[in-house]
């Protein structure tokens, strides 16, 4: 046992704001914040049945997220359309252009992620392990 080393949550913290740093400029050429882009990504897969769905899976407070799906759906990014089941039920999903922008951002990401972790070897031996610990 390595007692020498940090806690596994401090290293966790520690990377985590890097890649928070790392990630900032990215979303900002964007002109995105990072919840409105875990919002994008998390709509990626298709469309939620509910505002409050979407905040539960992303970990986010319902009433905070309201805003950020106003905008997003000003800008053209994601619809609200009314589910064809139960028409005071919005359904939430991207438009074409909230595809393009997320795929856009999450390239650039993935890009800086690879600069980060060179070694491809140990790039997916990380992955792996974080999915796993995940």
């Amino acid at each position: 046992m390595d007692s020498e080393r940090p806690d596994l949550g401090a290293m966790v913290m520690r990377l985590g704001r890097r890649l928070i740093a790392m990630e900032e400029p990215i979303l900002e050429r964007h002109g995105l914040t990072m919840w409105a882009y875990v919002v994008l990504t998390a709509l990626r897969e298709g469309p939620t049945r509910t505002q409050a769905a979407l905040a539960q899976s992303i970990g986010a407070d319902k009433t905070r997220l309201i805003p950020i799906l106003d905008d997003l759906q000003k800008r053209g990014l994601i619809e609200r359309d009314p589910d064809p089941a139960d028409r005071r039920v919005r359904l939430l999903g991207l438009t074409t252009e909230g595809q393009r922008k997320q795929r856009a951002i999450q390239s650039e990401i993935r890009t800086a992620e690879d600069d980060l972790l060179e070694d491809a070897a140990d790039r997916e031996a990380f992955v792996r392990a974080l999915r796993d610990l995940t």
